[in-house]
C-alpha cells in the first residue's frame, strides 16, 4: 500500500487524496448540551447516545495517542457542551501529558466555565473558545431557550483571571437575529481581551431551520463593519485555521469563518471523533468510521493505526464546497433522519 505523506513545517503527516494532512482533531466528549440554540439544537428533545457506548477517558487517551503518532498536533475538546462531561479536568491532564499535542483547546458555551476554569487551566488546557451570539440577555433567552446569559459572561471573565490567554469568542451570525450586534461584539471583545470570530450560519446536521436567506455572508459582515470602523485590512498569514483574520484601524484583529459562502475544504485538515468513537472526516459527512468497536474488541495499537491511516488516505470529502454547488439548497438532514441516527447531529460530532 502506498502511503502518501506531506512535510509541513518539518513534521511529517499522512495525507488524503487532495494532499491534506491529518493534523487537527475535534474531540467530542459528550453529545449532551444545556442550551437549545436555534442553529444547532432547535428541538427540545433528542435521541442521545447510549451512555455505555461513550468512550472512557483511557480509551480517548489511547486513540489520541495513535492520532498524534500519525500527525495530529492540535486537539480541541467539544460537545455537545464539554463541561457537562464529569471530571473533564482529569481527561485534560491525560491529554496534556502527550508531548506531540502542541495545542490543546476547548470550545464551550461558558455556562459552567467559571466554576471549572481554574481546574482546567491547572490540568494543562492551553486555550478556550466561548460561544457568544448576543450581548442582550432577552435575545440570548430567545435564541437558546435558556436564561443563562449571566453565567456565560461570568465564564468569559474567569478565563483571564485564572491565567488563560488567547481567548476567542465565536458568534454565529443569523439574519433577523443578531446581525445588528457586530460592532457591539467587537467592542466587547476589546474589553475582555478576546478575538471575536463571526461564523456564517451553516447548513449542518441539526440545523433544520436553516435557509440561505438567513445567512449573513462574509462580504456583508465586512461591509457592515467597514461602515462603522473605516478601512479593514486582511491579515496575511499561512494557516489552515478556519477563520480569515482582519485588522481594524486601531490594530485589533477579528475573524470570519465563511464556510457557507467561501468554503475552505481544499485546505481542511480537520476530522471529528464523537463521544462514542465514530470518526468523521468532514462536518457534512453522512458516514463515519467506527473506532470504538475494534478498540474494545482488542485491536492492537498497530491495527488501529493502520485503520486510521487507510481511512484518511482515502478521504475525498469537501462537504461545504459540494453544498455550495447545489442549485437548490435546504437543510442538510431532515428531522426524521436525525432521530434515526443521532450521529448526524451537529451537537454529536462537535463543531
Amino acid at each position: 500500500m502506498e502511503i502518501r505523506m506531506v512535510d509541513t513545517a518539518h513534521r511529517t503527516f499522512i495525507a488524503d487524496t487532495f494532499g491534506r494532512p491529518l493534523r487537527n482533531l475535534r474531540l467530542s466528549v459528550t453529545d449532551r448540551c444545556n442550551l437549545r440554540c436555534q442553529y444547532c439544537m432547535p428541538e427540545e428533545e433528542y435521541v442521545w447516545l447510549p451512555r455505555e457506548d461513550l468512550l472512557t477517558f483511557e480509551e480517548i487517551r489511547e486513540l489520541v495517542n495513535i492520532f498524534s503518532e500519525l500527525g495530529i498536533e492540535k486537539v480541541r475538546l467539544t460537545g455537545g457542551e464539554p463541561l457537562l462531561r464529569k471530571d473533564l479536568p482529569t481527561l485534560v491532564a491525560m491529554l496534556a501529558d502527550n508531548p506531540r499535542i502542541a495545542d490543546l483547546a476547548m470550545t464551550t458555551n461558558g455556562i459552567l466555565l467559571s466554576e471549572q476554569a481554574r481546574a482546567l487551566y491547572e490540568a494543562g488546557l492551553h486555550r478556550v473558545t466561548i460561544s457568544l451570539d448576543t450581548l442582550r440577555p432577552e435575545r440570548f433567552k430567545r435564541l437558546t431557550r435558556r436564561d443563562s446569559h449571566a453565567q456565560v459572561l461570568n465564564g468569559i471573565q474567569a478565563v483571564p483571571r485564572v491565567g488563560f490567554s488567547g481567548l476567542k469568542l465565536d458568534t454565529v451570525v443569523i439574519r433577523g437575529t443578531n446581525e445588528d450586534e457586530l460592532v457591539d461584539l467587537i467592542e466587547y471583545g476589546k474589553r475582555v481581551e478576546a478575538e471575536v470570530r463571526f461564523i456564517e450560519y451553516m447548513d449542518v446536521g441539526g440545523a433544520t431551520q436553516w435557509s440561505i436567506d438567513k445567512v449573513v455572508s462574509r462580504a456583508e459582515i465586512l461591509k457592515r463593519l467597514e461602515h462603522h470602523y473605516g478601512e479593514i485590512l486582511p491579515v496575511r498569514e499561512l494557516s489552515s485555521a478556519p477563520a480569515e483574520r482582519f485588522l481594524l484601524p486601531d490594530g485589533r484583529v477579528f475573524g470570519i469563518i465563511a464556510s457557507t459562502t467561501t468554503p475552505f475544504c481544499r485546505a481542511c485538515d480537520r476530522s471529528r471523533l464523537t463521544a462514542d468513537g465514530m470518526w468523521y472526516l468532514c462536518l457534512y459527512a453522512q458516514r463515519g468510521t467506527d473506532l470504538r468497536t475494534p478498540l474494545r474488541a482488542g485491536a492492537s495499537h498497530p491495527e488501529l493505526k493502520a485503520l486510521i491511516t487507510s481511512t484518511w488516505q482515502r478521504r475525498q470529502d469537501r462537504g461545504a464546497e459540494k453544498r455550495q454547488e447545489l442549485r437548490f439548497r435546504g437543510a442538510l438532514v431532515q428531522l426524521e433522519a436525525l432521530r434515526e441516527d443521532p450521529h448526524l447531529e451537529m451537537h454529536t460530532r462537535g463543531g
